[in-house]
């Protein structure tokens, strides 16, 4: 359907639907008790496989919200088939919900009957639009084992009441995230299309790695490139100038590279993605965008994997931020994407050893010599440390291994000096390392699944900000006395573990990022198989 002015879309579908069906509805009107009696039977039968539907009309005495002759079943009836006709607006698959189909449903309706099965059938198409528009239409598990995201649905009679007892329209424009985000989000892929309609940002630049200085048509198509991308005022130079460097800076630090104003080989694979491949990245993240469609808290602790950073974000500002270390991208160790709650803090912890990596990675080490990985201590289940000694590590498997061991408190512990804790199922948590030298790299993929930060002293510091006058003093004390202590938040913050490849910053500027684990390809791939189609472009 041709998109047109929503004022014009609303004139004429109220038209259209209060013309068709014209004599069955006002059958409905009728208080003949044997139309009331088939109207109920009908929509009882339509609705026995939905309990919910249900019981929202037992509820109401099956009073039909829909199928009416009055001016709100009518604006209810226009409000639906709007939404239904301008699922575009939300990248969500045009055929989805067979709006087609349930006109011409409400154009044939001729008997009570027909308006009980029809009042059912568009509560259905509702509530498959709402939840779908307000929390996304894939589930999310189902695409990548590393999305174990709890999606916060509302109650299916919830939303039904609360259509039926508002202004149908204003109702359904509430459905999608309210979020800046998500609002930034359909701005730029309505301007992504239009730029992939017009042919996209012209040829890729060729040839390898460009530096300050160079001046050959390579530099040219890579200033021509960067022009168009929106990074570089109209210029005619043919030589890597100031300038240059300065919108291939921008252009880095646009998309999680280190920024140094030359085009190495890294920048100039990311300067030659195309715009296509750009589009699909917005449409995945606004689903994705859906899926975390919550009150974050008003201050919470975002963790975006792709750009390996950690940020504290108080009132929709970032008041703190450091460079992150994240799972390798094995299946084994990428970090998953999940919401919870932080709760506390310890100084000078000690290093608990997981149980996979305790039979993956130091039984075998043990069954070679028994002293190696002497750093840990081995414990049976009483807590009591095991004489390496008398052990012969030989005779258990990984199944059959009866211990646990543990790294004491100390500088050189896997954890540092501090982790935060926000316990969960995953067993992941945020934490210092000794291994300070990753962070200077730019892909930083390297732990076991949990989420290692550069700065974990200063990200307490301003956590205890909140709850003590000195929070340094405070952190030094305890972590001088090296006994370790557990330190509870008396606010506990909301914690939101997210991957975005796609994002739109606070002044409005989208931003991009590498996919590293891969899985917003499989998304793509799934919302394809959906029904979305990346071609779908309107003026």
């Amino acid at each position: 359907m041709p998109r047109i002015a929503l004022s014009h879309l609303k004139n004429a579908l109220l038209g259209t639907i209060a013309a068709v069906g014209l004599t069955a509805f006002t059958l409905a009107a009728s208080p003949a008790a044997a139309q009331v009696t088939a109207f109920k039977q009908a929509v009882a039968e339509a609705a026995w496989d939905d309990e919910d539907i249900a019981a929202f009309y037992r509820q109401s005495d099956y009073a039909p919200i829909w199928t009416g002759a009055g001016d709100a079943d009518r604006a209810r009836r226009a409000a639906l088939i709007e939404a239904l006709s301008d699922t575009y607006i939300h990248a969500l698959p045009a055929g989805r919900y067979d709006v087609d189909g349930l006109i011409q449903a409400m154009r044939e309706a001729q008997t009570t009957r027909d308006l009980g099965l029809l009042e059912v059938r568009m509560s259905k198409v509702f509530l498959q639009y709402a939840r779908e528009v307000q929390n996304g239409f894939l589930t999310p598990s189902k695409v990548d084992s590393g999305l174990v995201r709890e999606i916060l649905y509302t109650d299916r009679t919830e939303l039904l009441s609360g259509f039926a007892g508002a202004d149908p329209f204003e109702y359904i424009s509430t459905l999608p995230p309210q979020t800046r985000q998500y609002l930034a989000l359909t701005k730029a892929r309505i301007k992504l299309e239009r730029l992939v309609a017009e042919g996209g940002w012209g040829p890729q630049v060729t040839g390898g790695a460009l530096k300050p200085g160079q001046s050959d048509d390579t530099v040219v198509a890579l200033r021509n490139r960067l022009q168009r991308m929106g990074y570089m005022g109209r210029s005619a130079t043919r030589t890597y100038d100031a300038d240059l460097e300065k919108a291939v800076a921008d252009f880095q630090r646009a998309h999680g590279l280190e920024v140094d104003g030359v085009a190495g080989s890294g920048t100039i694979n990311e300067i030659n993605v195309n715009a296509e491949q750009r589009l699909k990245s917005v449409l995945v993240a606004m689903e994705r965008e859906r899926w975390l469609n919550r009150d974050l808290g008003d201050s919470h602790v975002m963790v975006n994997l792709t750009d390996f950073h950690a940020k504290i974000v108080d009132n929709g500002a970032v008041s703190f931020e450091t460079r992150s270390v994240v799972g390798k991208n094995r299946e084994s160790h990428r970090s998953p994407e999940f919401s919870d709650v932080m709760e506390h803090m310890i100084i000078n912890p000690s290093w608990h050893v997981p149980r996979s990596i305790i039979t993956k990675e130091y039984l075998p080490a043990l069954q070679e010599n028994p002293n190696a990985v002497s750093h840990l201590i081995i414990t049976d289940s009483r807590g009591r440390q095991v004489d390496r000694s008398t052990m012969d590590f030989s005779t258990f498997s990984s199944s059959s291994f009866p211990f646990d061991m543990r790294q004491p408190p100390g500088n050189h512990n896997a954890l540092g000096l501090v982790k935060f804790m926000f316990p969960n199922k995953h067993n992941i948590y945020l934490h210092d390392t000794p291994q300070k030298a990753l962070f200077k790299r730019e892909v930083r993929a390297f732990s076991h699944g949990c989420i290692r930060l550069a700065q974990p002293f200063d990200f307490a510091y301003e956590l205890l900000s909140r709850q003590v006058v000195d929070p340094e003093t405070y952190f030094h004390d305890i972590l001088d006395s090296k006994s370790e202590t557990k330190v509870e938040l008396v606010k506990p913050l909301p914690v939101h573990i997210i991957y975005r490849t796609a994002f739109v910053t606070t002044d409005g500027q989208i931003e991009y990022r590498r996919d590293v684990y891969g899985r917003d390809g499989r998304i793509w791939d799934a919302l394809v198989a959906a029904g979305v189609e990346l071609n779908d472009v309107r003026g």
